[in-house]
């Protein structure tokens, strides 16, 4: 409650002699983006009740508060819809297992038997953070992924595949700007182009990249279209 200010920019009597006070209590912690900071801080999530004061003293209830995250640095308070934006390692690590994923679909649709398909998504991912990713561990990958789902390359996106590609993208999404979701598209249709044309099986599994990423169709077929450009 802000204080009354008279004419003169002063307080009001009243005011220092009446109020309301929020009394908190934690309830909870962890690490969050803070938005006020602009990076990964530790908080505590709060909840309390608000008492009408005479002379600071509180007298009466009046009614609970919405709960509250409390950034322990800044000490500011913020809805708890905060904690639904991922932290900066958590936001790095779903980058990286976006990208991972992506490039292990695009392979099993048709390049997992091309060595410069492999080198490119090999690149690719080493470039989101996972530095130990080789051409042949991406080769393992997408063989031991054919064996489970009863696949072969060349075939088009099946349920499963759709399914995991679904589980990486869909979380980050909504954390990306449109070029960013562009980026992950546009490293899959490297990684198809590498060894050639586009096959159908390629271009169903970059359609599902694409959904996952909430990029329409429209632009998907763009994006695709621009990538078979060179630069």
């Amino acid at each position: 409650m802000l204080p009354e200010r008279g004419p003169d920019g002063r307080t009001s009597a009243r005011a220092r002699l009446f109020g309301t006070r929020a009394a908190w209590t934690a309830v909870g912690d962890g690490e969050f983006f803070c938005p006020g900071c602009g990076g990964d801080r530790n908080y505590q999530r709060l909840t309390g009740r608000r008492r009408f004061t005479v002379l600071g003293v509180p007298v009466l209830p009046r009614g609970a508060c919405a709960p509250t995250v409390e950034c322990a640095a800044c000490r500011r308070h913020f809805g708890t819809d905060v904690l639904d934006h991922p932290t900066t390692t958590r936001f790095s690590a779903m980058l990286r297992d976006a990208v991972h994923t992506v490039a292990l679909a695009v392979l099993a649709a048709g390049g997992a038997c091309s060595r410069a398909a492999l080198e490119t998504a090999a690149a690719g991912v080493r470039a989101a953070g996972i530095e130990e990713c080789t051409e042949e561990q991406l080769a393992a990958l997408v063989e031991a992924l054919e064996a489970d789902t009863g696949r072969f390359t060349g075939e088009p996106c099946v349920a499963g595949l759709s399914i995991e590609l679904h589980e990486a993208l869909d979380p980050l999404a909504p954390h990306l700007a449109g070029p960013g979701r562009e980026a992950i598209l546009l490293q899959g249709a490297r990684i198809a182009l590498a060894d050639g044309p586009y096959t159908p099986a390629e271009r169903d599994a970059l359609a599902t990249v694409g959904a996952a990423l909430t990029i329409c169709s429209d632009d998907v077929g763009r994006l695709l279209a621009a990538a078979r450009t060179p630069s």
